[in-house]
């Protein structure tokens, strides 16, 4: 019997398979997830998602969101999941720029919602550059 991934953006389902393990990016810490693990609701923090399929090790730079863990499956719902092919390291380098200026910019008493979706392009875009880079090198 294996573990059950599925991992699912407001776009689309990313991926959908078997598993031996999971590691994911818990807003308490990295969580490892191997098949009869009890089960728990999480949120996750942006960062480094990494899971075992057919003994290859595939890692996604994934954003907020939450996982939902049983004993036979994982469902990651998240607000990005992205491939070291897909990132576009350049953009995700201006991305973070543009929130940074603007979060500099920002008085005391402006929004804090909008202080909040700053730091949030900032977390993801971090992720993004250092799953890039750590496989660059």
């Amino acid at each position: 019997m294996s573990l059950h991934l599925e991992i699912v953006t407001p776009e689309k389902k990313v991926f959908s398979g078997a598993v031996s393990n999971v590691l994911l990016p818990g807003t308490d810490g990295e969580m490892g997830i191997l098949e009869g693990h009890a089960a728990l609701v999480s949120a996750l923090k942006p960062g480094e998602l990494r899971y075992e399929s057919e003994g290859k090790i595939v890692t996604m730079a994934v954003g907020s969101g939450f996982a939902e863990v049983t004993q036979e499956k994982i469902n990651v719902l998240t607000d990005m999941a992205l491939g070291e092919e897909q990132i576009d390291e350049a953009k995700a380098e201006e991305a973070m720029k543009r929130a940074e200026e603007q979060l500099a910019n920002m008085g005391h008493n402006d929004d804090a919602e909008e202080v909040a979706h700053l730091q949030g392009i900032i977390a993801k875009s971090l992720a993004q550059l250092h799953l890039k880079r750590r496989h660059r090198n």
